[in-house]
C-alpha cells in the first residue's frame, strides 16, 4: 500500500503545496483544515480519488477537534507514515492592548497545544510500528524576538523546543521528530506584511526542499539555507546591537488592523 501522509491546514499555502508534493511523490493524503471546502475543491480539481485523499474538518485550537480527526484518519486510511502538523496563525500584538492578549492565547493554543494535539492520536501506534515522522513547521521567527512580533515569535520558539523535547522522548523507537524553520514563503500568511523579506521562497520551492528533509529523516532544518544563516548571525549580535537594528522595523498587523 502506498504511504501516507497527515497535514493539518492543509486548505492553501505551506499545507496545500505539501500535500501536491507528496501526492506527486506517491503518497495518499491525509488532509486537515477548517476549510474544508476549499481542500475538497483542490483535491477535485486535481483528479484525485476518494482512495487517494481524505479529507478531515478540524480545528487545531480545540484540542478534541483535531484528535478526532487524527482518530478518524487511522480509522478510514491507517496510521500515517508522515504527520505533519502545519496549521498555525502570524498576528501582531501590542501588549497594552487588553484585546491582543486574547490574541496571544489564541495563537499559542492554535502553534503550540495544537501542535501536540495532531501529534497525540499517531504517537503511540507510530512507536508500536517502530517508525514514522512527526514534522513540526516552526520559523526563523523561533530564534529572535521582533517587535510587534511577540506572540508570534514566542510561540514558533515553543515549537522548536516543543519538537526537541519530543525527539528526545522517542530517540531509539523508530519514530523521528523533524523541525522545520521557514524563511520567508510567498503565501496568504505573509502577503500583508509591511516589511522586507528577505530570500522570500515560492510555497512549491519550499514544499520541495521540506519534502527532501523529511525523507531523509533530519532532525532540524531552516528553508531557505541562507536564512539560517542570517538567523544564526543574528542570534550572536549582542542585544545593543540587535536592539538598534530592529528599531523602526515594520510590525506586523494587529487583528484590529
Amino acid at each position: 500500500m502506498k504511504p501516507l501522509v497527515f497535514i493539518t491546514g492543509a486548505s492553501s499555502g505551506i499545507g496545500q503545496a505539501l500535500a501536491a508534493r507528496f501526492h506527486e511523490a506517491g503518497y495518499r493524503l491525509a488532509l486537515s483544515a477548517r476549510r474544508t471546502a476549499d481542500i475538497e475543491a483542490w483535491v477535485a480539481a486535481r483528479g484525485i480519488g476518494a482512495d487517494e485523499a481524505q479529507v478531515y474538518g478540524a480545528d487545531v485550537a480545540r484540542i478534541d477537534s483535531i484528535v478526532a480527526a487524527g482518530a478518524a484518519c487511522i480509522e478510514r486510511q491507517g496510521v500515517p507514515d508522515v504527520v505533519i502538523a502545519n496549521a498555525g496563525i502570524s498576528v501582531g500584538i501590542d501588549t497594552e492592548d487588553r484585546g491582543d492578549l486574547d490574541v496571544f492565547v489564541e495563537t499559542l493554543a492554535i502553534n503550540n497545544v495544537g501542535l501536540a494535539a495532531t501529534f497525540h492520536p499517531f504517537v503511540a501506534a507510530m512507536r508500536q510500528r517502530g517508525g514514522g515522522r512527526l514534522v513540526g513547521i516552526g520559523s526563523v521567527a523561533a530564534i529572535r524576538g521582533l517587535p510587534g512580533h511577540g506572540a508570534y515569535c514566542a510561540s514558533k520558539a515553543g515549537v522548536v523546543a516543543y519538537c526537541e523535547s519530543l525527539r528526545c522522548e522517542l530517540r531509539g523507537s523508530g519514530v523521528k521528530v523533524v523541525t522545520l524553520c521557514p524563511g520567508y514563503i510567498d503565501t496568504p500568511l505573509t502577503r500583508g506584511n509591511r516589511y522586507g523579506m528577505p530570500f522570500l521562497m515560492r510555497a512549491e520551492d519550499f514544499a520541495e526542499r521540506a519534502f527532501r528533509a523529511i525523507e531523509s529523516g533530519t532532525s532540524y532544518r531552516v528553508i531557505p539555507w541562507q536564512m539560517g544563516v542570517v538567523a544564526k548571525l543574528l542570534r550572536l549580535l549582542p542585544n545593543i546591537v540587535f536592539d538598534r537594528a530592529v528599531q523602526g522595523r515594520g510590525r506586523k498587523k494587529r487583528r484590529n488592523e
